[in-house]
């Protein structure tokens, strides 16, 4: 996937899903967190792309897609935001809010 904000968004729009987790090295909440949201990802909704953004590496993509605070995800269903969530939140949270619209694209 393209790191630049506009092969980004391209490349999202492209996919039938993905999950887009912003954060950086330095946030230890976010070392704790991203592994637990790949597994989900491998685990329960394998047909959704995880897509990784360091925010101090690319600025400019936190900026475009009005990211102030990590770690950030943001659910993509068939190329537009379905849904976000920032700083605390749950796997299970997480998951059910993924369920509905990724069983009703891929089921």
């Amino acid at each position: 996937m393209g790191q630049s904000p506009d092969n980004l968004s391209s490349d999202i729009k492209k996919l039938p899903a993905a999950l887009l987790y912003l954060s950086n090295e330095s946030c230890n909440i976010c070392k704790v967190l991203r592994p637990q949201v790949e597994k989900l990802l491998r685990d329960e909704f394998a047909k959704m792309k995880f897509i990784y953004v360091d925010v101090n590496k690319a600025p400019e993509l936190a900026a475009q897609f009005s990211v102030f605070t990590i770690p950030t995800v943001i659910a993509y269903f068939e190329g537009k935001e379905f849904f976000r969530k920032a700083r605390a939140f749950g796997i299970a949270e997480l998951a059910a809010e993924l369920q509905r619209p990724y069983d009703l694209l891929f089921k």
